[in-house]
């Protein structure tokens, strides 16, 4: 006598009347979760930037694997699966977008640090340039990762380049945030060929604790242009 194959699991299937319940219970305690921690957390942390980026993404990474893994336990059981994916979007909305917008703020405020952007007037970002010996270029700077809300105060420019043949110019001592300021990078005649770096620093103060923005420039320096004389 043969023992007869084992009959294969069938796919559950999910009724609206029990199913929709228990997911909506899901997001509501998903939600409930994301916002009890924001408060403790709140009530926690002294500081304006410390802790602040644990705290945007611990609830979503908690609450997506989390919700998911309750699923697959009970994925048979149409109630419970349906509270582990109201977790799951719990996970998404509200906790993964407001984890955002909290590291957005944290970015305006200076936690994420500041930064200086180089372009050529109007145009895009640069990270390198190249010049001739005797030649300068007008370039823009742009003091980022603050903003001028959190910050009202003036930041203090400062610019030089790795060699002493590599001046920058900055025609203005002092800028906000945000605020963009012309620059000039000039190679003096005599330096060598060779790549030089040139530097840009805006400090300021606030609350007694000095911040920075910083920002480099690659300088690839060719030979000077030969005139050919007219005979």
């Amino acid at each position: 006598m043969t023992t007869p194959p084992p009959t294969p699991q069938e796919f559950p299937t999910y009724r609206v009347q029990e199913f929709l319940p228990s997911f909506l219970l899901g997001w509501g305690l998903g939600t409930l979760i994301t916002f009890a921690v924001r408060a403790a957390a709140d009530a926690l942390l002294t500081t304006p930037c410390e802790g602040r980026t644990l705290l945007a993404l611990i609830v979503p990474l908690l609450l997506g694997p989390g919700g998911l893994a309750f699923t697959a336990v009970n994925w048979r059981r149409a109630g419970r699966a349906a509270l582990g994916l109201g977790l799951v979007l719990a996970s998404l909305l509200p906790a993964l977008y407001v984890g955002a917008r909290d590291i957005a703020g944290l970015r305006g405020s200076g936690c994420a640090g500041g930064y200086v952007v180089i372009a050529p007037a109007g145009q895009e970002s640069i990270s390198s340039l190249i010049l001739r010996v005797g030649e300068s270029r007008e370039l823009t700077g742009r003091i980022g990762g603050f903003s001028a809300r959190d910050y009202p105060g003036e930041f203090k420019l400062n610019g030089q380049g790795n060699a002493a043949g590599i001046v920058v110019t900055l025609p203005k001592t002092a800028v906000r945030a945000g605020e963009e300021f012309p620059l000039t990078v000039t190679v003096q005649p005599g330096t060598g060929i060779n790549t030089y770096t040139v530097g840009i620093q805006g400090t300021s103060v606030r609350n007694g604790q000095t911040v920075s923005a910083d920002g480099t420039l690659e300088v690839n320096v060719r030979p000077a242009e030969v005139k050919q004389s007219q005979p």
